[in-house]
């Protein structure tokens, strides 16, 4: 299963960038996030192998994260041309993620953010649920897009719609 999902949002490529790729702040956009811990490596970095944990109501989800792309690797160093780049798989039981991430500039103060998510599912009620409803995964995805923009944005909180 693949899809593609995008969002503007009114803030400069580079700092949409920085403020994505700084692990502090997943909490305040990544609605579920429980935990995402580095495992190996420097958290956010090429080659960081992370533990996240989601938890949605009574159900709970583990999975193995690996950033598999990171360009530039310096974020505070972005030339104009430049396509930011961030890829990462994801591994749970049952399923595999990967992610492509690409921030470009809809004009120097608003970007562009598209994400193309791929899934493989290799339990037959994963298999199931990804066949019958594929639009519940692209919905989501589309939810922590909106998220973030309103974290990046107005600073809104997704801990506090919780509360």
């Amino acid at each position: 299963m693949m899809y593609t999902n995008s969002i503007e949002i009114a803030l400069p490529r580079k700092r949409v960038a920085q403020l994505l790729a700084d692990p502090a702040h997943i909490p305040m956009w990544l609605r579920d996030v429980v935990l995402h811990e580095p495992l190996s490596g420097e958290h956010g970095q090429l080659g960081t192998t992370s533990r996240v944990v989601m938890q949605a109501g009574q159900r709970t989800m583990e999975a193995t994260e690996t950033i598999t792309r990171r360009e530039p690797t310096d974020l505070h160093e972005i030339l104009p041309s430049t396509v930011v780049q961030f890829d990462r798989e994801i591994v749970a039981a049952g399923m595999w993620n990967l992610v492509r991430d690409r921030l470009t500039d809809a004009d120097p103060q608003k970007t562009l953010w598209v994400s193309e998510s791929e899934f493989r599912f290799s339990n037959p009620l994963m298999r199931l649920m990804g066949a019958l409803m594929p639009g519940i995964f692209h919905k989501q995805s589309q939810q922590h897009m909106q998220d973030f923009k309103a974290f990046a944005e107005q600073g809104t909180d997704v801990r506090e719609a919780r509360n």
